[in-house]
C-alpha cells in the first residue's frame, strides 16, 4: 500500500512539474508579450513572476526528487528510475541557470537599453537581449521536453 501511495505522489509531482513548466512557457510568457508594455516593464514583471514561481517550482522539483527516490527505495531501482534521476539532475541545472543567469541578465539588458544615451547602443542592447531571449526560450523548450520524459519515466517506473 505504501508503495502505491509513494508512486502515486511521484507521478503527481512529475505531472505538476510538467504542467507548471508548460503553463509558464506557453501561457504566461505569451500573455506578457501581448500586454503592450515596454521591454523594461515586461522584463521586470517577468522577473517578479519568475521569483514567485521559483518558490513553488523549486518545492515541486524537490518533492519530485524525494518521491522518485522513495519510489526506487520501495519498489526497486531500475533503468527507468536511474534515467529519471539523471534527467532530474539536468532539470535542476536548467532551472538554476534559467533563474540565476537568464532572468537577471534579461532584466539588466532591458534596463540598460532604456537608459542608453544613443540609438546605436540601444540597438545593440536590443539585439543582445533578443538573442538571449531566444536562448532562454530554447532552454525552456528543453525543460519541457525533459520534463515530459521524466513524466513518462515516473509512470513507467511502476510498471517496469
Amino acid at each position: 500500500m505504501l508503495n502505491a501511495i509513494v508512486h502515486t505522489l511521484h507521478v503527481i509531482s512529475a505531472g505538476a512539474w510538467l504542467g507548471g513548466v508548460v503553463f509558464t512557457t506557453t501561457v504566461v510568457s505569451p500573455a506578457l508579450k501581448s500586454m503592450g508594455w515596454n521591454e523594461a516593464e515586461q522584463a521586470r514583471v517577468r522577473s517578479v513572476i519568475g521569483h514567485q514561481y521559483a518558490k513553488v517550482g523549486t518545492a515541486n522539483l524537490v518533492l519530485l526528487l524525494v518521491f522518485a527516490l522513495l519510489d526506487g527505495a520501495l519498489s526497486g531501482f531500475g533503468s527507468a528510475l536511474y534515467s529519471e534521476y539523471a534527467l532530474l539532475a539536468v532539470l535542476f541545472g536548467l532551472v538554476a541557470s534559467h533563474g540565476v543567469y537568464f532572468g537577471r541578465r534579461l532584466v539588466e539588458l532591458a534596463e540598460a537599453r532604456k537608459e542608453a544615451r544613443n540609438a546605436e547602443k540601444a540597438q545593440m542592447l536590443a539585439l543582445r537581449r533578443r538573442r538571449l531571449q531566444r536562448l532562454s526560450f530554447g532552454v525552456s523548450m528543453l525543460n519541457i521536453l525533459i520534463s515530459a520524459v521524466v513524466m513518462i519515466l515516473a509512470t513507467y517506473a511502476w510498471a517496469g
